[in-house]
This record gives structure tokens, sequence and C-alpha cells, in this order.
């Protein structure tokens, strides 16, 4: 299945892009320009909506340990949403889950950020 990646530029400080199809060695360049190109927007927040994503390479792998490295370098973080089970499964066998950020869903992904704002201005 080929990979498209849709990018949602509403909130310039929280971009999300959400790929579609399978990314492999032949689709992860879609999928690394994408990144680049939200990189230069220089977000705070990249959030990957993994819904629409039904496989997954190591190549999809390394695209995405590349984009936690260059978010972390402009100061801000790499969070994951809606991770189908085949490929969650794919972050636990090369335990990568630890370093990453995944949520459950957009919600949880809200939640978590409006209490680390709390926290910041001391309103826990």
């Amino acid at each position: 299945m080929p990979l498209t990646v849709n990018i949602d530029k509403k909130n310039v400080e929280c971009v999300t892009l959400s790929p579609s199809g399978s990314i492999d060695t032949n689709t992860s360049i879609i999928l690394d320009k994408a990144v680049d190109s939200v990189l230069q927007l220089k977000p705070k927040v990249i959030v990957l909506d993994m819904k629409d994503v039904d496989y997954m390479s190591s190549a999809g792998v390394r695209v995405i340990i590349k984009a936690k490295k260059g978010i972390e370098a402009l100061g801000g973080i790499l969070t994951i949403v809606n991770l189908q089970p085949q490929i969650k499964k794919v972050f636990d066998i090369i335990n990568a889950l630890p370093s990453l950020q995944i949520f459950g869903s957009i919600q949880e992904l809200d939640d978590y950020l409006t209490l680390m704002q709390k926290k910041d201005l001391g309103q826990e």
C-alpha cells in the first residue's frame, strides 16, 4: 500500500503528521521528507497520528527516531498517538517505547499536555 502523509499546521507550535499506508524501505522517504518540512517550522510538539499505518519496517522506525532527535534538538517533543497493535509490537520488539511518548488517543495527549502546562504554571 502506498504511503501518504497529511500535515496539519493549524497551530504552528503543534504540528500533526498523519501517515496513511505502509512505512517500509520504499515509502519511508515520504515520511522523512514530511518530517523535514515540519522541522523547518520549528514547532514545540510534533504529533505522529499513526491510526492509518498498517505496516512499518525498521526503515519507518529509523525515520521516527530521526524525527525525535530533530525535534529535541529544537527543544521540542515528539509524541505518537493511535498506534495499531501490530505497529506497537514493532516498537516493543526494538525497545523504543521507553524513549518515545506514546498516547492512546489525541484526547489522552491533550490531557497530558494540559497537565504539563498546569504544572509549569504551578496550577497543579
